[in-house]
């Protein structure tokens, strides 16, 4: 589970990637895609073509962090809609890194027991 700032956007793009690909290589896809200068602190997420793995990059403090996640039995759900890239929540970019449907996830609210009992 990734934790992040506060006013942080996190971009999906559906556009598939080699997997290879390093932290610069993906920093000019960011540039690229979503016209964005990736050091401000926003998150950016990719799929390789099989969407079994996922790369996450990130600008933290002083230099990009890349976080890898690799699925071993099941896909990643990326959306087929034709949108090139989704801007996502927290709590979708973790139902997303669990292998669920981000698209379906929205926040939920914690339940605040001491008004209720």
């Amino acid at each position: 589970m990734l934790k992040m700032r506060q006013g942080i956007e996190i971009y999906v793009s559906t556009r598939p990637i080699d997997a290879r690909k390093s932290i610069d290589t993906l920093a000019m896809l960011v540039l690229d895609e979503f016209q964005h200068d990736p050091r401000p602190g926003h998150v950016f997420v990719f799929f390789n073509r099989s969407h079994d793995k996922v790369k996450i990059l990130y600008w933290d403090r002083n230099g990009f962090a890349l976080h890898y996640k690799r699925l071993e039995k099941h896909r990643y759900i990326v959306p087929k809609s034709g949108q090139l890239h989704y801007i996502i929540n927290e709590t979708q970019l973790n139902g997303l890194l669990a292998g669920l449907n981000f698209e379906i996830m929205g926040d939920f609210y914690e339940i605040e027991y001491d008004k209720i009992f």
